[in-house]
């Protein structure tokens, strides 16, 4: 446990000297700002374009839960990309420059070595969906009306945990590759095969994409939960991180 705890400590740190966290917080904040405005303004923003009153005039007038989906869209699609490039060099660029034979020949389990990459990214995830939401969420109050608190919570999680899913499979593809490159491009084709999947009927409702939309009924009151969504995102999570582990205590670094 305590080598644990040094191995996640040297990975927070990681996070914040290379301006990863900084970066997540900047991208997640700017779009936790911006979803809401862009749900109350766009038919003024549309009135600027030619023939724009037409157009304007067949937009009905912005709601709540117009700016609860523009945030679930950015957020959401944003947290993938950046999963993506913060996770492809995870493994990948420490076996690249060495470093990662350097850490493991000293007595440091590999579990402990996934693990803690795992849970660094997860930590500068949490606070860029956190400064998002609370940025979100006063903005939504501002220009529309309150938002149920614990259900905004809720909603957040659902999103975190979207996230974590590609940051789990992507740090799975860093330890499959020895280029970052390749990880990228590796963790590129999963995301594609899942949105293809989950276009497939009554497939999608049991994928980590039905979290969102599970998420956006919460926040109006209405739907049905998605706890098979809740666990396929939660197993795949844990089986991306456990094929990392087999796969990496069988390489050569």
């Amino acid at each position: 446990m305590r080598i644990m705890f040094v191995a996640l400590r040297k990975e927070l740190w990681e996070q914040y000297r290379s301006y990863r966290l900084l970066i997540v917080v900047v991208v997640f904040l700017a779009f936790g700002l911006i979803s809401p405005l862009s749900a109350k303004f766009l038919p003024q923003m549309m009135r600027l374009l030619p023939n724009g009153e037409e157009i304007a005039g067949l937009i009905p007038a912005p709601t709540t839960a117009d700016a609860v989906a523009q945030y679930l869209k950015n957020i959401s699609q944003f947290g993938v990309i950046l999963a993506l490039l913060m996770g492809m060099g995870a493994v990948a660029r420490e076996k690249e420059r060495g470093t990662a034979a350097l850490v493991l020949v000293k007595p440091m389990p590999r579990y402990a070595f996934l693990g803690a990459k795992f849970a660094a990214l997860g930590v500068t995830f949490a606070v860029g969906v956190a400064v998002a939401g609370v940025a979100s969420y006063y903005y939504t109050l501002i220009l529309f009306e309150a938002l149920d608190i614990s259900r905004w919570l809720a909603l957040n999680g659902l999103v975190l945990l979207f996230v974590l899913v590609y940051v789990a499979l992507t740090l799975l593809c860093s330890t499959v590759s020895r280029s970052q490159v390749l990880a990228g491009g590796l963790a590129f084709l999963l995301l594609l095969l899942l949105l293809g999947v989950g276009t497939i009927p009554r497939v999608g409702d049991v994928l980590p994409g039905r979290l969102l939309t599970w998420g956006a009924a919460l926040v109006a009151g209405d739907g049905e939960a998605a706890w098979p969504a809740l666990g396929v995102s939660g197993g795949i999570i844990i089986a991306a991180l456990a094929g990392a582990w087999a796969i990496l205590s069988r390489q050569e670094l």
